[in-house]
């Protein structure tokens, strides 16, 4: 079956492994995927990268952050905000700050994916796709 929505399934597959635990979790691999585990990872949130199977098929293993005794995980919340049905676009005045500046914001720019902290930095707008805290 199609996936229309790679990216919120990306982001509710993390959410759902980090909830129960998991140590990793695979996602279908894409360029948009690989950008955005790649500023998660960037970010702190995610400790490793890998990449298993072939052609079509591949697919990212993430290896999620745990701290502390109890293993919370490092990623708290994930939140899509730009959808297929409703776009949001900000420009470097508008891009948005999560919690004050301890999450991130992941844009998706000219310049190619970042967090928002670089597309101010870098001084370009663009989509943004998801919050993480």
């Amino acid at each position: 079956m199609a996936n229309h929505d790679p990216i919120s399934d990306m982001l509710t597959r993390i959410r759902n492994a980090s909830e129960k635990r998991h140590d990793t979790t695979k996602i279908p691999a894409s360029r948009m995927t690989r950008s955005i585990a790649k500023v998660l990872q960037q970010e702190g949130f995610i400790s490793e990268i890998s990449e298993q199977g072939e052609g079509v098929r591949t697919e990212l293993v993430l290896a999620l952050k745990y701290s502390g005794k109890h293993r919370l995980p490092t990623i708290r919340s994930m939140q899509r905000v730009s959808k297929p049905g409703l776009r949001i676009y900000k420009n470097t005045r508008g891009l948005p700050k999560v919690l004050g500046g301890l999450g991130v914001a992941i844009i998706s720019t000219s310049k190619g994916v970042m967090s928002d902290r670089d597309a101010r930095r870098e001084g370009v707008g663009g989509e943004v796709l998801c919050y993480v805290y």
